[in-house]
């Protein structure tokens, strides 16, 4: 695993933090305060921020780490791949803050579009794998990816017909998000995690990729009904989360026979990272079982802090935990750094906090009982904590002077 390649995602995942942490600073001091120089929407900003992090830090992470695990003849193209789509994450993360969706950044976009398409590609013929359960959910990552984009690609048409405010733009919007998060990213994780178990391909796992690949399809009936409403579609969501339930079933069932001898080797810190991705999986799976309630899916909607809150529990505390704990199992990272204890607490507990605070005011609004004291001041001083974290990885990364590792 190329040094310069992770530290590129990591920077990435800092610039995206950092947008992150002026988007909550806004609701303590007014934006066009802070910056007054500089030309910021708030809605423009968030693009930024949201694509920084999706596409710069969890996108660029996985292509390195697909790459590192599953193909043993790492050609050219590949790092060529990389700095091109970094090129099209950069343009993104400069050009939406300063003028939101127009010229530029559609450009950009699109480029990173026509990039996943040939990392697809260059993945689906290359790879060596074989154990047969770890290709499938390989390919079922970079299917899911490919579905994801027909969602962007119909945003253009619906703006055009029936604007940005129409169900058809909104439902867009949701579908790319829903597959690349429970599709593309949690598919590409769960290869990457699974594969040092040498899980082989039996009933247990078959039902496992069954169930899972049938809950992230139904599921998407959720967000569709926000924007379309029909009864048919909360009993299709319905089915979805009964058989999401069903998966982690099965996922336990896959981990049993080898997660005590692996959790008596695995380091303290790693430990804690693996521990926050899977019981933040654990979480996922809950909230979205419990979207059957009919109150449950309107509230989840209508109040903005629980559906922020469940998009960074995904990305946060599912895909990143994962990524974190999967560079920290590698010889990029030395474990033994105090700095690096100081990241990963510093990043855990903003976590932790950022979404306890986005919970409680949520609850807060539903019943009725105004703001949380201090709300967003409290919500943008946990927030430092984020950046702050993924600085000091960066450092102990920097710092430390990898040892050769041989590919999977």
């Amino acid at each position: 695993m190329q040094k310069k390649l992770v530290i590129v995602c990591l920077i990435n995942f800092l610039v995206a933090a950092i947008m992150g942490l002026m988007l909550r600073y806004v609701f303590v001091i007014p934006l066009h305060e802070f910056v007054k120089p500089l030309p910021f929407e708030f809605r423009s900003l968030m693009h930024a921020h949201s694509h920084g992090a999706m596409l710069g830090w969890v996108y660029l992470m996985l292509y390195v780490l697909i790459v590192h695990h599953f193909i043993p003849d790492k050609k050219p193209v590949y790092n060529r791949l990389f700095w091109l789509t970094e090129v099209a994450v950069i343009g993104m993360m400069v050009s939406f803050p300063f003028q939101g969706y127009a010229a530029i950044s559609i450009s950009f976009s699109t480029l990173h579009i026509v990039c996943s398409y040939l990392f697809i590609r260059v993945i689906w013929k290359n790879h060596k794998i074989t154990a047969k359960p770890i290709r499938l959910l390989l390919k079922a990552s970079l299917v899911f990816m490919f579905i994801s984009t027909i969602g962007i690609w119909c945003l253009g048409p619906a703006a055009a017909m029936l604007g940005i405010e129409s169900a058809f733009f909104q439902t867009a919007i949701q579908f790319f998000l829903h597959f690349q998060f429970n599709g593309w990213f949690m598919f590409a994780v769960l290869a990457i995690f699974l594969q040092q178990f040498h899980i082989k391909n039996t009933t247990v796992f078959q039902r496992f990729f069954i169930t899972l690949i049938a809950s992230t399809v139904l599921t998407f009936a959720l967000p569709v009904s926000w924007f379309a409403f029909h009864p048919m579609l909360l009993w299709i969501n319905g089915l979805g989360a009964f058989l999401q339930l069903l998966t982690g079933y099965y996922f336990i069932l896959l981990l049993r026979p080898h997660w005590e001898d692996f959790w008596l080797k695995t380091p303290t810190l790693i430990k804690w990272m693996y521990a926050l991705a899977l019981i933040s999986f654990i979480l996922k799976i809950a909230l979205q079982t419990s979207s059957i309630v009919p109150t449950i899916s309107r509230m989840a909607y209508q109040y903005h802090n629980f559906v922020i809150g469940f998009i960074h529990l995904m990305m946060l505390g599912v895909i990143t935990g994962f990524l974190f704990a999967f560079l920290l199992s590698s010889s990029l990272i030395s474990l033994k750094s105090k700095y690096l204890t100081f990241g990963i607490y510093s990043f855990t507990i903003g976590f932790i906090t950022t979404e306890v605070l986005l919970l409680i005011q949520g609850l807060f609004y539903y019943f009725d009982l105004g703001m949380l004291p201090n709300y967003y001041l409290l919500l943008f001083i946990s927030s430092i904590l984020l950046p702050l974290g993924i600085l000091f990885f960066i450092l102990n990364i920097f710092n430390h002077e990898p040892k050769t590792i041989k590919t999977t």
